[in-house]
């Protein structure tokens, strides 16, 4: 069954393959990546599930993975422990298929519910500046070689 939470998703089609972040909640659908923003819903039946998504383009960069910006996919799949695989297509390009993996993302712990000290930053311990044992150097200049002759 899926769970209410985040989820990372990878997903892939003939034309490409990517990366993003899908959060479920109560039946609805949000994410995104880079470049598309996702929104829609879903239903749960035992392990199995569908689910209706729309996508579309929210920065320029690479091309989606259907062809077209602007998609809505129908997506049937099917959910073991904290991994959910689908495939379906959009309407749009019903000729691309569309597959998708969702993992399912624990909630980041507390630095107290892990158990971790947290240590106080003191920025009047912090070195100030460079002294004798180093030199600024630019980054994109390499260093001299050694003058020939010498050491």
């Amino acid at each position: 069954m899926l769970r209410d939470g985040k989820y990372a998703a990878w997903f892939r089609t003939p034309h490409g393959q990517g990366t993003g972040v899908v959060h479920l909640a109560g039946g609805r659908i949000s994410g995104s990546d880079s470049f598309f923003t996702y929104g829609g819903s879903y239903h749960m039946e035992q392990q199995r599930f569908s689910a209706v998504l729309s996508v579309k383009r929210h920065a320029d960069g690479q091309p989606s993975v259907f062809g077209p910006d602007e998609v809505e996919v129908n997506l049937t799949g099917v959910c073991h422990g904290s991994v959910a695989t689908c495939t379906g297509a959009a309407r749009e390009a019903p000729e691309v298929t569309f597959e998708a993996t969702l993992i399912y993302s624990q909630e980041d712990a507390t630095a107290v519910e892990a158990k971790c000290a947290v240590v106080a930053l003191n920025a009047d311990r912090l070195p100030k500046g460079l002294d004798g044992r180093s030199r600024a150097r630019h980054p994109l200049v390499p260093p001299k070689a050694p003058a020939p002759g010498g050491s």
